[in-house]
């Protein structure tokens, strides 16, 4: 599947803010009212730890929608590498807007950045091999599109985006399908076209799975001698994706095996928010 990029998420960045917006503000402000509405004011927003970062345009976005007289100066880029106390951006406006808006701006650029620091970590442990290390769907409710796009800015890529993209038939499907063959079969049927994923547990299930079909087979848990013996007999067939288990100690030695995906759903499920700060002049 292809990555997320910027262009696609137009109305998700803005969605994604009006959300955040209307449940941290709600009808108002009211500690802002304590500040003159006509007062200005410059704010400056560092990293204090190293990070990826990640979520520029939903900054953008928070400010645009609370007050369009809000100047967001960049000094980074999503994608880009920071340092600790590294100046991300600097602010200028009301007062009241960059205050009200500060804690939503921050929560969308620490949650991503810190998917894309994650997702940097691995990509970088599989360095010099020709797997792509892919995203689950083990993401935060309503910000799926977010984190997946903030997977690529982390060197990383995306797997399905949902249920209705791709098929991805697990075991209990096979069970209820009678079988690899019959879900493959009737995958085929039921959306001619949508890539056809089976998981499989064995590599007499990885046989089943070639010989009906699919298109990517994903080896559950199977050991890095298996997985070997997994890319020998299918020859490039069909796309191999290695799951489950996945930790810092493994990943390089199932990248080598030859497999073309590694899916890991820690890059968007087990994150720690990137430590913000930001400080207001008058």
């Amino acid at each position: 599947m292809p990555n997320l990029t910027l262009s696609d998420l137009g109305a998700e960045i803005q969605a994604n803010v009006r959300r955040a917006l209307q449940e941290d503000i709600g009808s108002g402000d009211i500690t802002a009212q304590l500040i003159p509405a006509d007062r200005l004011a410059r704010a400056t927003v560092i990293t204090r730890e190293d990070a990826v970062i990640a979520g520029t345009a939903w900054v953008d976005e928070v400010f645009r929608q609370l007050d369009p007289r809000v100047a967001v100066h960049w000094q980074t880029a999503d994608g880009e590498r920071a340092s600790a106390n590294q100046v991300l951006f600097h602010l200028e406006g009301p007062a009241r807007a960059l205050l009200s808006g500060e804690r939503s701006a921050l929560n969308f650029l620490q949650s991503l950045s810190a998917v894309a620091t994650r997702c940097q970590h691995y990509a970088d442990l599989v360095k010099g091999t020709q797997v792509k290390l892919l995203d689950t769907r083990k993401t935060i409710p309503g910000l799926r599109l977010a984190q997946k796009y903030a997977v690529t800015c982390g060197g990383c890529h995306n797997h399905r985006i949902g249920l209705y993209d791709a098929f991805l038939i697990k075991e209990n499907h096979i069970a209820a399908c009678g079988g690899i063959a019959q879900a493959v079969a009737a995958a085929h049927q039921i959306a001619p076209g949508k890539p056809v994923e089976v998981e499989v547990e064995s590599l007499e299930e990885l046989r089943q799975a070639l010989e009906a079909g699919a298109d990517i087979i994903m080896l559950d848990e199977l050991c890095t001698d298996d997985m070997r013996t997994a890319v020998s007999i299918t020859a490039g067939k069909a796309k191999l994706e290695a799951s489950g288990g996945i930790n810092d100690s493994t990943l390089r030695g199932i990248a080598e095996t030859g497999v073309d995906y590694i899916s890991i759903g820690s890059l968007t499920k087990d994150v720690k928010a990137v430590d913000l700060s930001m400080r207001l002049t008058l």
